[in-house]
């Protein structure tokens, strides 16, 4: 897919207090990436913190919608108002409590699975039909206790495992920009 324009958009919520949360790893893959690939983070526009620039011949702009995580649609949809880019070409780093910690799947559309950020783009989108990596961050013991599980912090054990997570995440990112999604898939799932 080199010489194209492609959108990673990584889902968390803005602000100190949720960084390095559960929900937030999203947030965290996108800023490794732009670290790795010295992408600058330019200032908040269209609701959205971004970065830019090339990637494997490639145009890639890196998004964290500065909206809450159930918005975060409003500004993947601003964003591509303004600069078109197919949905294939658009993929969406997230959380998933239906992942054991540290568990990646990669898939090329589908169900928003119960992440009010994935259905917040679906719906803005108009189709569920874009690339997503999940992260597995693990499930509560109770599910009243989503909410709390997913806004709080990782045990020291699984942070270390996210970490190296993240890191596979940034790769497999890297293999879809330069291989494609089938390629990506076949290395970095499970």
């Amino acid at each position: 897919m080199p010489g194209s324009v492609h959108l990673i958009v990584g889902l968390g919520n803005p602000g100190r207090e949720y960084h390095g949360t559960r929900h937030n790893v999203g947030f965290d893959v996108v800023e490794a990436f732009a670290l790795r690939h010295k992408l600058a983070w330019g200032r908040i526009a269209r609701r959205s913190r971004i970065a830019e620039g090339l990637v494997d011949q490639s145009r890639v702009f890196v998004m964290e919608p500065q909206t809450f995580m159930n918005l975060s649609g409003e500004a993947v949809a601003a964003f591509v108002h303004q600069k078109p880019i197919e949905p294939s070409s658009i993929l969406v780093v997230s959380d998933d409590i239906n992942l054991p910690v540290g568990k990646i799947r990669i898939r090329p559309s589908g169900s928003d699975g119960g992440h009010n950020g994935l259905k917040s783009i679906a719906a803005h989108l108009h189709t569920k039909d874009f690339p997503r990596v999940r992260i597995g961050v693990g499930a509560p013991g109770d599910p009243a206790q989503q909410v709390d599980f997913v806004l709080g912090r990782f045990t020291n054990a699984d942070r270390k495992l996210i970490d190296d997570t993240v890191d596979r995440a940034v790769c497999a990112l890297e293999a879809w920009l330069a291989d494609g999604l089938e390629m990506a898939m076949n290395k970095y799932n499970g």
